[in-house]
């Protein structure tokens, strides 16, 4: 399986010539691979907890141990420094993460909800610190061997598998908690990292841009140095202040939605058989359209025309809450929400990496998907605190998210105007 950027010199490729490439298969394994372990956190660690009788609110504060999934440009130099060089930089590091999860996976689920919350919650953290190394190592591959033309359909292919990676924990995983003990349904989800660590054992190591950091110092420095330098430091703010505001309101949309189906009064079968099968149709079909329509129309105008279908998607929640349990109306939901945000973020993600030049393609890129990743550690505390202390109930707190989405939009205006990109190509930051 090849996985050098090579293409990058050769002859503009036709869309089905693109699709059927090995670089896309590559971002599907790794995509799935990268988005296993923070569903695995987001959505059957809370059904775990919620039917072990932990209230919402310290569910939420669970969700702390995410944070890791924003500070992780803090350690993210040391992936561009060190590496075992048999594999590589980005391969060593990836095996090594991968492996680490699918252990710490399984492990977690010999825990008792009533009797070894504190663990849960330090296993968490640890689960979370492996995993956002994995995104780091993982980033900067798929940057790597991605041709700038090609950043919108293999980052959308990427995100694709890293939502199908959903239907696992919040799918399969609450499907087989009605049937098997909560220690075997972990196990048997910590088991699907194995396609991610063949993946890595098969591909090679992609193309260096430029001489890898010769010191720690470098490695620190020069990342943040080139990108605040880039443009001023204002536009690197506003930059900066998008990739944090863009999917804040899905995020706190979707931070408890496990426990929400749960309070609505679906049962583990029908949230795992209707709500994640629904979602993944729905996620294959808007990513090849996103996909499709961003090498057509660019990835600026992507994010308008995304954005506000994402938007438009909390508000299914709305009417499912009206509705109640109707298994219709949860797929209907779900649809919806699944292809709303799907779009979004595979603009979202092919934007992150447009903005990130090759060469310091660790730091860069784990740097703006921490401020991606922001929102994502603190929402299920909010979401907690609104729905369940505040007694604002659910339709209020998905209005409210609704509302938190409308900055992010606005920002577009400065960061990635209409007539701004019609290619769709990162070729700005990565000269």
């Amino acid at each position: 399986m090849q996985s050098t950027d090579t293409a990058s010199q050769q002859p503009k490729l036709s869309l089905l010539q693109t699709i059927w490439q090995p670089r896309m298969l590559i971002c599907i394994l790794i995509g799935f691979s990268s988005g296993l372990p923070l569903y695995f956190l987001l959505q059957l660690v809370p059904a775990w907890l919620r039917r072990g009788g932990v209230d919402l609110t310290t569910i939420g504060i669970v969700g702390l141990a995410l944070l890791p999934y924003s500070w992780k440009f803090l350690w993210s130099p040391l992936l561009d420094r060190f590496s075992v060089k048999v594999m590589g930089r980005r391969r060593s590091w990836m095996i090594a993460t991968q492996i680490a999860l699918l252990v710490t996976m399984a492990g977690i689920g010999q825990l008792s909800p009533q009797n070894s919350l504190s663990a849960i919650v330090w296993a968490a953290f640890v689960i979370a610190i492996f995993s956002a190394t994995q995104d780091i190592a993982i980033d900067a591959y798929r940057r790597e061997i991605l041709p700038d033309e090609e950043l919108g359909i293999g980052n959308s292919f990427y995100v694709n598998a890293y939502r199908v990676a959903g239907l696992i924990p919040g799918g399969l995983g609450l499907i087989m908690a009605d049937f098997v003990s909560w220690p075997m349904v972990f196990m048997m989800t910590a088991l699907f990292m194995l396609p991610g660590i063949i993946c890595t054992l098969l591909v090679s190591e992609p193309t260096i841009h430029g001489e890898a950091p010769k010191t720690l110092r470098e490695a620190i420095v020069e990342p943040f140095h080139e990108f605040f330098t880039r443009d001023g430091v204002k536009s690197s703010i506003l930059i900066l202040a998008f990739m944090l505001l863009y999917k804040f309101g899905d995020s706190l949309a979707t931070a408890l939605i496990t426990p929400f189906y749960i309070d609505v009064g679906f049962t583990n079968t029908q949230i795992g058989a209707v709500a994640k099968l629904v979602g993944f149709w729905s996620t294959i079909i808007g990513g090849f359209v996103g996909g499709v329509v961003m090498i057509k129309i660019g990835i600026n105008r992507a994010l308008w025309v995304f954005g506000f279908v994402q938007f438009a998607s909390i508000f299914g929640f709305v009417f499912l809450n009206e509705v109640g349990n109707n298994i219709y109306a949860l797929g209907l939901a779900v649809c919806f929400e699944y292809l709303g945000v799907g779009l979004g973020t595979a603009a979202f993600v092919a934007f992150i990496a447009s903005q990130t030049n090759k060469k310091f393609s660790a730091t860069q890129f784990a740097l703006f998907s921490s401020f991606f990743a922001i929102p994502r550690s603190f929402t299920g505390v909010i979401a907690g605190y609104v729905v369940e202390t505040q007694g604002l109930g659910w339709t209020n707190f998905f209005l409210i998210s609704a509302a938190t989405a409308i900055p992010g939009m606005i920002l577009l205006l400065w960061v990635a105007p209409w007539n701004g990109d019609k290619a769709g190509s990162g070729d700005k930051a990565s000269k």
